[in-house]
């Protein structure tokens, strides 16, 4: 039996598969490796490349375009450089550098490009955000107002820090900038704030001492590590405060509130130079290129408290800087005091001294000042910092061995004991109810009598005397915020009461 088709059957099956068919075309932009070496490329056949854009090279290697040339571009390699070699293939990947962001990350130690190096597995996040964002304009935002508790009776009182202020933390190499920040983080336990801390250009077991002490003080359960380690190349150390911030900005533009630390920025300028000079870029003053305040600016601009319309999310920065032989008017160290709304500046003689966190009064402002306090530590603190800096001026003058009237040697010994109340140990931030006590106490002249040694004693038993006798003192200054006459007068009688049992037992000793 003859089978026959009809044309016409034949055309619709053929018109049918034509029109289901779609040739796909793909169109890689294609560069070569003309120049490689410490961290950056220089490659050819890139004309149409944009600034900051990914491009990958072989092995799954990405690198960041910085420089665009006539002829060629210029780019620095985010990861092991050594098997880049001249005449390797370069392709464009049409996207900035991004990095993972959300809850996964908290708890999580990871590198610049927010791969994991704790052992505990990929992070399982599908939100990515660029490390390069833009900072919220002044609408966007809204006065800083909101006090963010760092634990040390020096700073809280004198030198308060707001959320969203941007304080820097300067001085000298091992004058405690770090112990500062890891027990403001410490401190952030019982409260809303998130941490990121991002280590830049620090060795490996000074890194690892830091997530030690975050692990057994349980603040990993808020807290994500970013680390850049000395021992990597350069372009890691100079993106990872960036990558930070983005984590950061997630949980801000949330609603959240979260506290970015960057130890350190001058690691940080160091790590820019060097790639620059290797770019070629034209160096300037310290041979840091033209472009270097720039790159702190638009880092440090992203700190902010957000209007409530936006969700009244806050991210506080603390970048800290690190003098050379206490040269605070070194370039690195203005540039950042210029952008930031204030510093905290750490002296060695005072360190040495054993006045620790070593924190200078004469030096060290707050450009946000008692906006960021509450009523209780406004009232306590409003004359601390006047007596702290005539101490100091009398104390030099008094080393020059001339007789000094009462009223002076009365300032004198009241300042002694204030710089012994301010003194504090590391890992053990105060809640702000009890430094409104003591320091309230101190200022009341309370403690002029007691000796010079058995302050720190006293404090710490002062202490345990109003947990167990009064707690409910510390309670209401801690709910009201405010020192009101009623409770003044509370203080005032179980002050009392505890100084008559202190100095029954130091003159029992």
């Amino acid at each position: 039996m003859e089978l026959k088709i009809a044309p016409e059957e034949i055309s619709a099956v053929l018109k049918k598969h034509i029109e289901k068919y779609r040739i796909e075309v793909s169109v890689d932009e294609i560069g070569e490796v003309i120049e490689a070496g410490d961290g950056i490329a220089r490659i050819k056949g890139l004309p149409n490349a944009m600034a900051s854009e990914m491009l990958q090279f072989d092995r799954g290697i990405y690198g960041m375009v910085l420089n665009l040339e006539r002829d060629e571009v210029g780019a620095m390699i985010l990861g092991e450089f050594a098997h880049i070699d001249q005449g390797q293939r370069v392709k464009r990947t049409g996207n900035v550098l991004q990095v993972p962001v959300g809850d996964a990350l908290i708890g999580r130690v990871v590198n610049s490009l927010g791969q994991p190096l704790d052992g505990k597995g990929p992070i399982t996040t599908t939100t990515f955000r660029p490390v390069e964002g833009m900072a919220p304009n002044v609408v966007e935002r809204q006065p800083v107002n909101e006090p963010l508790q760092t634990g040390l009776k020096c700073i809280d009182s004198m030198i308060p820090i707001g959320r969203g202020q941007r304080e820097l933390i300067i001085g000298d190499r091992q004058t405690g900038k770090t112990a500062i920040v890891i027990d403001t983080v410490l401190n952030q336990r019982d409260t809303d704030v998130y941490c990121i801390y991002v280590a830049i250009g620090q060795k490996q077991s000074t890194v690892a001492n830091v997530i030690d002490t975050f692990q057994r003080y349980g603040a990993m359960e808020y807290t994500t590590v970013v680390s850049a380690n000395a021992s990597e190349p350069a372009p890691l150390s100079y993106i990872a405060p960036y990558a930070g911030c983005a984590m950061g900005e997630e949980i801000r533009d949330k609603g959240g509130h979260v506290l970015v630390v960057y130890d350190d920025l001058y690691k940080h300028a160091v790590a820019y130079r060097q790639v620059s000079l290797l770019l070629r870029r034209p160096p300037g003053r310290e041979a840091f290129p033209g472009d270097i305040f720039n790159l702190h600016s638009r880092l440090l601009e992203r700190a902010a408290k957000l209007s409530d319309e936006l969700g009244g999310g806050s991210l506080t920065a603390l970048p800290i800087v690190e003098t050379q032989a206490g040269d605070y008017s070194a370039y690195i160290p203005t540039n950042v005091i210029s952008i930031t709304d204030g510093q905290i500046y750490l002296e060695s003689d005072l360190f040495f001294a054993g006045v620790r966190p070593a924190v200078s009064v004469g030096l060290s402002v707050s450009r946000v000042g008692g906006k960021a306090q509450s009523k209780a530590m406004k009232g306590v603190a409003g004359q601390l910092r006047l007596e702290m800096a005539q101490y100091h001026e009398l104390a030099a003058f008094a080393r020059f061995g001339s007789e000094l009237d009462k009223v002076t040697q009365a300032q004198l010994n009241r300042g002694e004991r204030l710089v012994e109340i301010l003194k504090q140990p590391q890992y053990e931030p105060m809640p702000v109810e009890e430094q409104v006590m003591i320091i309230w106490a101190a200022e009341n002249a309370y403690l002029d009598d007691v000796p010079l040694g058995k302050v720190k004693d006293i404090e710490r038993e002062f202490h345990v005397f109003m947990k167990d006798r009064y707690p409910q003192i510390g309670e209401e200054i801690k709910t009201k915020r405010e020192l009101t006459d009623e409770l003044k007068t509370k203080l005032k009688g179980a002050v009392e009461e505890y100084k008559k049992i202190a100095v029954g037992e130091v003159a029992a000793e």
